[in-house]
């Protein structure tokens, strides 16, 4: 990792000097009840880690700090930092994955010659928040500038600042359960798109803002043509497994700022903000294609080809409210099953053409 800041005593040598002001600080009964009065007043995990770095900051006078702890998809994020940069930042990741995954306290004089590290250097000193029986979360600490020896802190300081970190990772314990549950509770449980449910909220907020701001707002509905051969011929688990194939290639079409949904059975769709009907055609017309092009089941031998029918609705255009928009991306999608299948129909604010 490679921190800003002038040359001074490293990190280890500053530690062994300031024990009894540490020990002063950390035991300070207003630190730690505004430390746990402010973690549990919020249910974001990004403003408890946020709340964890800045009292870290005050506590060591480190170069960088942060508090990193696991996605719902596995992987190490930063919650909140201070001093690492996006170049320093794989390894600040590095050095908390092995502290989430070991549950263990973490301490080197020289990143760069420690094996359980990749991609860092300076000196390091981390702890797991830890929350009953599992790590929630690891603080890091870390300095540009190697130490002459391995940073340590006395057992009655270490086992005061686990004391104080139980708080927070309670808190954090809480917010990322919470943020999990929801993130399951809108998620598609075979596609892993998100659901209608979602959508739905989705749908209304963004209707509402593209009101405010006068800006578009489109929605693609698409229905995949000749779906329900795949079942037939082949079998209820050979349809769920081109339903997510189709939802990856769907996926693949939008941008980040989109949001992708199965609507139901095999039926889709697209919120695009900031989004026009030109520009709502263009995104139908690439994912049509790509679906199209596509050989779904190719990994069981087979190499089954599927259409899409889509229908393009753009708020103001035809629609002034999330519903209305709903009902004419539908029924535009409608139109292009009627007549034939394989197309993107934009919705018209007179009848559909």
């Amino acid at each position: 990792m490679t921190y800003g800041g002038s040359r001074r005593p490293d990190l280890a040598a500053r530690l062994r000097r300031s024990q009894r002001a540490l020990k002063g600080r950390l035991e300070r009964p207003e630190t730690v009840l505004a430390l746990l009065r402010a973690a549990h007043d919020t249910l974001e995990p990004e403003t408890i880690g946020g709340l964890v770095v800045r009292y870290a900051d005050e506590w060591f006078k480190a170069s960088a700090c942060g508090v990193f702890a696991v996605d719902i998809d596995g992987q190490v994020l930063g919650l909140s930092s201070r001093g690492i940069s996006a170049v320093s930042m794989p390894g600040a990741l590095s050095l908390a994955r092995w502290v989430l995954a070991h549950g263990r306290e973490f301490s080197t004089a020289d990143l760069r010659k420690d094996p359980r590290v990749m991609g860092a250097s300076g000196a390091a000193l981390a702890w797991p928040l830890r929350c009953r029986t599992h790590t929630v979360a690891a603080l890091v600490i870390a300095e540009r500038q190697a130490a002459t020896l391995a940073p340590k802190l006395t057992p009655a300081v270490a086992e005061l600042l686990r004391s104080i970190l139980e708080g927070p990772a309670q808190a954090l314990d809480n917010a990322l359960r919470l943020r999990r549950v929801e993130a399951l509770s809108v998620t598609d449980d075979l596609t892993q798109l998100y659901n209608s449910r979602y959508l739905n909220q989705v749908l209304r907020r963004e209707a509402k803002r593209a009101s405010r701001s006068g800006r578009p707002l489109s929605l693609l509905f698409m229905d995949l043509d000749g779906f329900k051969s795949i079942n037939d011929g082949h079998g209820h688990l050979a349809g769920s497994r081109a339903l997510v194939e189709a939802a990856a290639v769907i996926r693949g079409c939008a941008r980040e700022t989109d949001v992708v949904a199965r609507f139901g059975g095999d039926e889709f769709a697209i919120i695009l903000p900031d989004t026009g009907s030109e520009g709502a055609s263009a995104v139908g017309d690439r994912v049509r294609e790509r679906l199209a092009a596509h050989p779904f089941l190719a990994g069981d031998g087979l190499s089954l080809r599927l259409t899409a029918s889509v229908g393009v609705a753009t708020l103001p255009d035809v629609a002034a409210s999330a519903e209305e928009l709903v009902r004419a991306a539908d029924m535009a999608m409608y139109q292009v099953k009627e007549s034939g299948k394989n197309g993107v129909r934009i919705a018209q604010a007179e009848g559909l053409v």
